[in-house]
């Protein structure tokens, strides 16, 4: 079961360390929470010799002048943070976290096994493993090698990075392997078997580009990449979709579809769905719409559907994700709504829509999951996880409120829905560790815990609870704060906050062990922040904060820093904040707005130009958030937020800590290396670390990871004086 969100991978959560989601990526591997194409590294914008911008050459990525200047800003961090009482022990404390061999080994159904990636201190790039369930529900599971990246990069002398395995249905036998150089998002797509465990001599076999590839059949796929000039849309994504015999040249593909210069993406799809195989298009006009065209021979049909509605079909049923209102019938479905419909019924004309879920003021939906016959919903009321499985009967859906725990995160993942109505459920929370338990949509029982996660830092005494604040224009804006029973009101803890308020993406209660070990081990406050923009709410939450009301976002957050100041929780000079990619963003506004209120910031992978975002890298792709800088009414509204512009000489800015990754062909490098430029210029102290490896996420591995968490934790408690451990 897929939707177009799967397609473009927005699940969203960043890998950086951070709770904060990347803007998120198109295809990377199959048309199932990422595009232009890089052949070493993101390739450089080029250079506009009549934009007066003195440190445009920081946008030349892999430039002698530019790495140099890199060099010495990474130099002058390292000397400072690794020399901090803390350093060592922390990094060294994170990288067994994250090498931890009792960390649940996260399970891939696929036939008559149970497949997993795993990373450790000994297989720092990894394995990628099968093993039977029965096996798997083990404590310690026996695992079957099935290729080993560390090997493999040793022998072809490349730094991969796995990127995920595309397996054809229902023999998994031939599988499309994506590998990142360095972790960036442009993969090389190689043909594998997973019998003979290893390539196929001749097999499918794409260049590294950002494309979206998907299994037809053993002989067939359907494929979007690189074709050569013209091929991309300005976004950098596929703009044609073109079906690949086995043995042919990609240069004899038979073109099927192709979308505009000025679209997102255009990708192609096989979907097995109960035992039918149904042939699909989804091009992708903006980021927030899609069409889907259903294949018959040589011929494409629009599915008559709302261009701004997520689409998935589930055993011959049509599932609707509203992102606007939908008129229809003389009925009136809500934003958020989630509705089903036979899909050959659709089809012929008829409009009558089943409600799976409907939002109230303080729900939404976060997620939905196909099995075999029932679908799963889980929903946030308050941003807390609530989760329901809906069961069909010959008079409609029977809907059950599974047991979650309170102050939770859920997730689930069907555990093979061709065949079984068993899902796998992922369980979090701020304090408590993960957990992984196999349930049954058949069943009333409560799912089964197979796996737990160890706790990582000790959360005794610790405190979560839920508070709203009170935005500019009367909003109640929810935020978590996690601290000590009976925290001293003196406005004396350091504190950081953080937030992200983009793309729809909610920020909902986790176990994070870098937070935990990091900061609230040490006595720290951490709070979450719930603003605008997120999915929190649902789509009019997030579309509150679009293009020209962006400011509302911003607004929102500068609520809960006042409100947690007017509280006496923490004081200006004690509080730090943090924010990846989208959150990066709002790090930079929060600079340049507010230094006032702020003692610290770490800002990552960040958009920071946002008069020129759309030239780099998937910047366009982004348009619909933010808004497009070539009109002049968008433009306007993007010039008052944008950090890079926005910059003053006379004001004292809160010391900040900037990383970013030379291989994040996401966000480009250089949003982050000219805001350190100019802030250079103006006399600001600060610290740069760019990461060579990692792309969007920062980190390429366990070890890079862990280093970078530690670099931001130990800037942030000593510029907040929070004490080393």
């Amino acid at each position: 079961m897929r939707t177009l969100a799967s397609l473009l991978g927005v699940s969203l959560l960043a890998a950086c360390g951070a709770p904060p989601a990347p803007p998120p990526p198109p295809p990377t591997s199959t048309v199932a929470n990422a595009p232009p194409v890089a052949t070493e590294a993101p390739s450089a914008s080029k250079v506009e010799p009549k934009v007066e911008d003195p440190h445009l050459w920081l946008e030349e990525v892999l430039g002698e002048k530019p790495l140099a200047w890199v060099a010495e800003r990474n130099a002058k961090s390292k000397t400072e943070l690794e020399a901090a009482p803390g350093f060592g022990a922390l990094r060294d404390r994170l990288r067994k976290f994250y090498d931890s061999k009792e960390k649940i080994p996260m399970p891939q159904v696929r036939g008559r096994y149970v497949y997993n990636f795993w990373r450790d201190d000994v297989n720092p790039r990894g394995l990628y493993r099968r093993a039977s369930l029965d096996e798997f529900k083990k404590p310690a599971p026996k695992w079957e090698v099935v290729l080993d990246l560390d090997a493999l990069s040793r022998t072809e002398k490349e730094n991969w990075v796995w990127h995920g395995a595309d397996c054809l249905y229902p023999k998994y036998e031939r599988c499309l392997l994506h590998l990142s150089r360095g972790g960036a998002d442009a993969v090389v797509v190689r043909e594998f078997d997973t019998v003979e465990k290893q390539f196929v001599e001749g097999g499918f076999s794409l260049p590294e580009a950002k494309s979206s590839v998907d299994w037809k059949d053993l002989d067939t796929v359907y494929v979007g990449t690189d074709f050569g000039p013209g091929s991309l849309t300005d976004s950098g994504y596929p703009r044609i979709v073109k079906e690949w015999k086995r043995g042919a040249k990609l240069s004899e593909a038979k073109t099927l579809f192709e979308g505009q210069k000025t679209d997102m993406v255009v990708a192609g799809e096989r979907q097995f769905d109960h035992g039918k195989e149904l042939d699909w298009v989804y091009r992708k006009p903006s980021f927030f719409t899609e069409e889907l065209y259903a294949r018959s021979g040589d011929k494409f049909e629009k599915v008559d559907k709302p261009d701004d509605a997520e689409s998935n079909v589930w055993d011959g049923q049509l599932v609707l994700r509203l992102r606007s209102p939908w008129v229809v019938a003389k009925k009136i479905y809500p934003a958020g709504a989630l509705l089903i419909t036979p899909l050959a019924d659709f089809r012929a004309g008829k409009r009558e829509m089943t409600v799976l879920f409907e939002p109230k003021p303080n729900t939404s939906l976060e997620s939905y999951v196909g099995m075999k016959t029932s679908l799963v919903t889980v929903e946030l009321e308050d941003v807390k996880s609530t989760v329901f499985v809906h069961t069909r009967t010959k008079n409609g859906f029977v809907r059950t409120k599974l047991d979650t725990p309170p102050m939770s995160s859920v997730h689930v993942r069907a555990y093979d829905e061709h065949t079984s109505d068993e899902y796998w459920l992922m369980e979090s929370s701020f304090t408590a560790p993960s957990s992984l338990a196999l349930g049954s949509a058949t069943k009333k029982t409560r799912a089964a815990i197979l796996k737990k996660n160890p706790a990582f830092f000790d959360a005794s005494g610790l405190e979560v609870g839920q508070r709203f604040a009170t935005s500019k224009d009367g909003t109640k804006v929810p935020y978590f704060q996690i601290a000590k029973k009976n925290l001293s009101l003196d406005g004396s803890a350091p504190t950081l906050l953080e937030g992200y308020g983009g793309f729809e993406a909610s920020m909902t209660p986790h176990y994070h062990a870098a937070t935990g070990a990091g900061w609230l081990e040490r006595g720290g406050v951490y709070v979450v922040a719930n603003i605008r923009g997120g999915g929190e709410y649902g789509p009019a939450w997030h579309k509150a904060a679009l293009k020209e009301n962006r400011q509302r976002a911003y607004d929102d957050f500068i609520a809960i820093a006042e409100d947690l100041v007017a509280r006496k929780v923490t004081s200006a000079a004690k509080l730090g904040i943090m924010g990846g990619s989208n959150g990066g963003l709002l790090m930079g506004v929060m600079m340049t707005q507010r230094p006032d209120l702020f003692g610290a910031i770490v800002c990552r992978v960040p958009l920071l130009d946002m008069m020129r975002y759309h030239k780099l890298l998937a910047g366009a792709s982004w348009m619909e958030e933010y808004g497009d800088p070539d009109k002049p009414e968008e433009r306007a509204a993007l010039a008052r937020f944008s950090p890079y512009q926005n910059l003053k000489s006379g004001t004292r800015y809160p010391r900040t800590l900037f990383t970013t990754s030379t291989r994040d062909d996401r966000v480009h490098p250089g949003h982050a290396r000219k805001m350190v430029a100019r802030l250079l210029e103006l006399g600001q102290d600060l610290l740069y670390y760019e990461n060579t490896e990692g792309g969007h996420g920062g980190a390429a591995n366990n070890e890079q990871r862990a280093y970078m968490d530690a670099l931001a934790f130990t800037f942030l408690g000593k510029q907040l004086g929070l004490p080393a451990r």
